[in-house]
């Protein structure tokens, strides 16, 4: 089995009013530029038959408006509900909304979302390490037995559109203080692994995940690797970035290592099949 962990759609009014939005920091930053594509769940579902992609996660942004997060959650949950075999919704939270955001998420978790993401802290302007804002939305995500997932970004290398701030200096006391949520950080946790030679933070890894979305942006291919050796091939997440970069670039990247059969099974979906609870 093929799973995507890392996918995003839109509702189609949105897409076809883009602009209307930009008012948004997070979707101005990832899509000011026509250039960036936005995809509907059909278009999706056309992109993974071609591709041979069993599943996707279907995965939201970090919305500063709690009202966005909730019309686009909607569109994820109907989606998901339109497609039950394939897609797999992530629901979107904007935590500053406090009680709200906490009743969004067991609404979502009712409807059959299974993790909230793609969660982006810098961009929506609360901080891993703020206890008032972060102590209720872990205790409610993990009280619903859902994946946290979270945008992570590189300290060095070039500059993009949608690199922010969230680092693995930032990553790695949230992750120590929370040794019980279960989480998932894109973009190999903007190198998080490299430091899991460190005892502490190798220790503290224990049930984080790192997904692949965008790799060949960020990283030669042998990163599936040498993260397989740091942190164990148990704990990368195949994922695409879809519409950013097509599904069969990424596989047909993945496939041309020279990965062992239970290494490449387990990144390409037996992982995610795992912390997802799939049969």
């Amino acid at each position: 089995m093929i799973i995507d962990f890392h996918s995003h759609i839109f509702p189609p009014p949105l897409i076809a009013a883009r602009d209307k939005y930009l008012s948004d920091p997070c979707f101005r930053l990832l899509y000011s530029s026509h250039k960036a594509r936005l995809a509907a769940a059909d278009d999706l579902i056309s992109e993974m038959d071609a591709s041979g992609v069993n599943k996707a996660v279907i995965q939201n942004i970090g919305w500063a408006s709690h009202d966005l997060c909730v019309r686009t959650n909607d569109y994820l949950l109907e989606a998901a509900a339109r497609f039950p075999a394939r897609l797999i919704p992530f629901i979107a939270v904007q935590p500053l909304a406090g009680t709200k955001a906490l009743g969004e998420i067991e609404r979502c978790a009712a409807a059959g979302a299974r993790g909230v993401g793609e969660l982006r802290p810098d961009v929506q302007g609360f901080g891993l390490g703020d206890d008032r804002v972060i102590k209720p939305f872990v205790e409610t995500v993990a009280g619903n037995n859902l994946v946290l997932l979270l945008h992570a970004d590189e300290p060095a290398g070039y500059a993009y559109p949608g690199k922010g701030a969230v680092t693995p200096g930032v990553l790695y006391p949230f992750i120590a203080a929370n040794p019980d949520l279960k989480l998932a950080l894109a973009h190999w946790g903007g190198g998080l692994p490299f430091y899991a030679l460190m005892p502490e933070v190798g220790a503290a890894l224990k049930n984080t995940w790192f997904d692949s979305a965008a790799t060949p942006y960020l990283y030669r291919p042998e990163v599936y690797e040498r993260a397989a050796d740091l942190v164990g091939e148990n704990r990368i997440l195949f994922g695409s970035d879809w519409p950013l970069l097509g599904q069969r670039r990424c596989l047909d990247e993945l496939k041309a290592l020279n990965l062992s059969t239970q290494t490449l099974n387990a990144i390409l979906g037996g992982n995610a099949a795992a912390l997802l609870g799939l049969e």
